[in-house]
């Protein structure tokens, strides 16, 4: 009873407490701006405001509280759909997913008082939550300079976070397992906070909290799928390149073993008793792909056995093996039940070379002959200067014996092939004629990174014999105590690149990858990323393919649809200084040096009106056989300006044979009555020549053009000489100058104004229900 309403009592003053603690940041107050502030002025306090308060500039104690809480305020209110949130609802955590979630605990009050954790604890609150994530933040300066070149060694799954995010803190469990995991199999882990760290959140292109990217050799890849540890795992697997590891049998392991003198490098066999490739030994393979070559024997499969029997493999125990120049026995071995990153790790980079490498670029030579740092770290190389072939094989195995026996940490054997470094053999040997033909062994020392050695050639030439080996090696005792006995010193260039591909192939190669990388973003929900280039795609297609298409059709129906004899022509060729078009200077510049006018008749109908394409006109002239030449001049001259449009089409339609389809048209029409006590001559019916329609096939309406009377605008246009010169008409019949052919011509008189007006939409509209055939 009174115990159960003071306890009640009490939850419901500390949730109030609670949400007055959360209530208590305002960002229109920490910004000092009003509710009804715009987006301008909400930027231009928050530009104000950061500058005066950044800690690197204030040193006031509290500046960087206050730096944090303008940031907030400012990602509040300049994203709309939080600002309105927090308009709504009153709390700084803006989130309506949280706001709902309050509602939830609070509706059924009298069903049962429902709490979580979260009733007590604000989960927005940057203070409270935690702090796994604080030691992988990232900088866009250690974005930059750190992490894009070391995504080269291995992938980087990153984070996008931000304050006032409900769904960051709902997939913070599964991401602190996950980066916990991945990061001790070698996978690189950071968190960018999109707050704090706005140019790197846009310099990665993550436009949402929270979003999660994989980063490998420089690209970024967006995650898409749920946030769960298998989807995670995958996806960071998905980054590497499929052809790390290779897939080893009794089948294929000689060949593969035998590799290492073409490719120069030693070869790693893991043999496990799992189906697929486990993630960590992908990972330690892109870590170490310059330097070694991978293998991967499943052991319990068929076809392993005579491997497996071979290297006295235990199938129960991962054994990782290091084949080097001799591929019947192992040069280095190494097991465990638990292989770890760090105990792969130590293994791998005692082995990374050769017994006795080949000298195949300057990058090789710098690792295995590093320049001295001083005098008591002095390292020396052996260089055995020989040729390719069966000729000189013995030499060169003798010296990879005495290597494998004489190899130290101050001491590296290496060789090179004379026809293929030219320079560099010449440069030691000074072409010296008991050298030709023959192996060389000379002892270096690099002085300094740019390419000054102290050396000393044995004078004879290495034949490896018991003799050779025994002068070699009282040699390099002598350099113990006397550094001295390198007497000379010469300057060498760099080596060339062995195996470098040619420019071609390279320029293949790149294409390739660029190919792979497009088609993979495309299929794998890569799409953020790929939609601007998909767009621009799409877009160039469409408009080239759709202007081919619609030239081609409208090329073949004016083709099929105006036979020569049904088309008039008139070629305008004008003056520069004609005043006639001077007033149309907010037309279109025609396009060619003519009007073209088609015939309206049955058969080019349907193209030229019924289906005409949206947004096209067709203006019509009506006439008869006796006005027709006089018109058309007339008609070519007034609509010439407007010929530069591509939406409008010209066309004349005969009144002798289609007289029927105007009059029912015109019934839809408003006052179109023809022009009083003006009629034919020979059938006394109306006189409709010189109308003008403007079609709009699509929409099924059209404008109408009505005649002026013969006597109102008499001597406007001079005389039909200057009308005549100023446009050239050919068209069946000639032009007069007679007083009939002037009051004829009056007829489309400010025919051009009515164009303008027409192009305008001010002119009225007469729709119809169809359009009617055309007999």
């Amino acid at each position: 009873g009174r115990a159960g309403l003071a306890w009640t009592a009490a939850l419901l003053l500390a949730a109030l407490g609670a949400q007055a603690a959360a209530g208590d940041f305002n960002p229109y107050r920490v910004l000092g701006v009003g509710r009804s502030s715009s987006q301008a002025d909400i930027k231009k306090a928050y530009k104000r405001l950061a500058r005066e308060w950044h800690p690197d500039k204030n040193k006031d104690p509290g500046a960087e509280d206050k730096f944090i809480q303008i940031s907030k305020a400012y990602e509040i209110l300049s994203n709309e759909e939080k600002r309105a949130n927090f308009d709504r609802y009153g709390d700084a955590g803006e989130s309506q997913g949280y706001s709902q979630h309050q509602h939830r605990q609070f509706h059924h009050f009298h069903e049962g008082f429902y709490f979580d954790e979260s009733f007590f604890h604000f989960p927005f609150n940057s203070e409270r939550r935690d702090t796994s994530d604080e030691k992988y933040l990232l900088h866009f300066s250690h974005y930059v300079n750190e992490i894009v070149p070391d995504s080269f060694k291995k992938p980087y799954l990153i984070k996008i976070t931000s304050d006032w995010c409900f769904s960051c803190i709902h997939i913070e469990p599964v991401w602190k397992e996950v980066a916990q995991e991945l990061e001790a199999l070698g996978v690189g882990i950071g968190v960018v906070h999109a707050g704090y760290e706005r140019r790197l959140a846009h310099h990665l292109g993550a436009h949402s909290t929270p979003s999660i990217l994989g980063l490998i050799n420089g690209k970024i890849t967006f995650f898409h799928n749920a946030v769960i540890r298998e989807n995670l795992r995958q996806f960071v697997e998905n980054l590497l390149p499929a052809n790390l590891v290779e897939k080893i049998t009794d089948k294929n392991y000689i060949p593969f073993l035998s590799n290492w003198k073409k490719e120069n490098k030693p070869h790693v066999l893991l043999f496990d008793h799992m189906p697929a490739v486990p993630l960590l030994y992908k990972l330690t393979a892109f870590a170490y792909r310059d330097y070694l070559s991978f293998g991967y024997v499943y052991v319990g499969l068929r076809g392993t056995e005579e491997l497996s029997s071979q290297y006295n493999i235990n199938v129960y125990t991962p054994t990782m093996m290091i084949f080097k120049e001799h591929i019947d026995r192992p040069a280095d071995v190494v097991q465990a039940r638990d292989m770890k990153k760090q105990l792969i790790d130590d293994f791998l980079s005692q082995n990374k070379f050769l017994m006795a490498a080949r000298l195949t670029n300057q990058r090789l030579f710098q690792e295995l002959c590093p320049v001295k740092k001083s005098h008591r770290q002095r390292k020396h190389c052996v260089v055995l200067l020989t040729g390719e072939g069966d000729k000189f094989a013995e030499a060169y195995e003798a010296f990879l014996t005495f290597a494998v026996a004489n190899t130290k940490d101050t001491l590296k054997f290496v060789h090179i092939y004379n026809d293929r470094q030219p320079e560099f053999a010449d440069t030691l040997l000074m072409d010296e004629e008991k050298y030709q033909g023959k192996s060389a062994v000379v002892i270096l020392e690099r002085r300094n990174n740019a390419g000054k050695i102290a050396y000393k050639t044995l004078e004879e030439a290495w034949q490896g014999s018991k003799e050779d080996n025994f002068i070699l090696l009282d040699l390099l005792d002598q350099l113990r105590t006397d550094p001295g006995l390198l007497s000379s010193e010469t300057v060498l260039a760099d080596l060339n690149d062995e195996l470098a591909p040619m420019f071609l192939i390279r320029w293949l190669y790149s294409m390739l990858d660029y190919i792979s990388d497009c088609w993979d973003s495309l299929f794998h929900s890569n799409w953020r990323e790929m939609m601007p280039l998909l767009s621009l795609l799409f877009s160039a297609l469409f408009i080239l393919f759709g202007t081919v298409i619609v030239q081609a059709f409208s090329d073949s129906s004016d083709t099929r649809d105006s036979p020569p004899s049904e088309k008039e022509e008139t070629a305008a060729k004008t003056e520069k200084n004609d005043a006639s078009f001077s007033k149309e200077s907010n037309s279109r510049i025609p396009k060619k040096g003519f009007v073209e006018v088609t015939e309206l008749t049955d058969i080019n109908y349907n193209s030229n009106l019924v289906r005409l394409r949206p947004g096209h006109m067709n203006v019509v002239l009506i006439l008869s056989n006796s006005t027709k030449t006089i018109l058309l001049q007339k008609f070519a001259l007034e609509v010439y300006t407007f010929t530069g449009s591509s939406s409008l089409h010209f066309s004349f339609l005969s009144l002798d044979k289609h007289r029927e389809w105007l009059e029912y048209l015109l019934e839809f029409a408003q006052d179109a009555a023809p022009i009083p006590n003006q009629y034919d001559k020979h059938f006394l019916e109306r006189d409709y020549t010189g109308y003008v329609l403007a079609l709009n096939g699509h929409k099924k309406y059209f404008c109408l053009f009505k005649p002026h009377r013969s006597g109102d605008e008499g001597g406007t246009l001079g005389s039909c000489e200057d009308y005549d010169s100023s446009l050239h008409v050919e068209a069946r019949g000639k032009s007069s100058c007679s007083p009939g052919s002037r009051s004829i011509k009056n007829k489309l008189h400010k025919l051009s104004f009515w164009m303008e007006r027409l192009l305008e939409g001010s002119l009225q509209r007469f729709y119809i229900p169809s359009w009617p055939a055309l007999d």
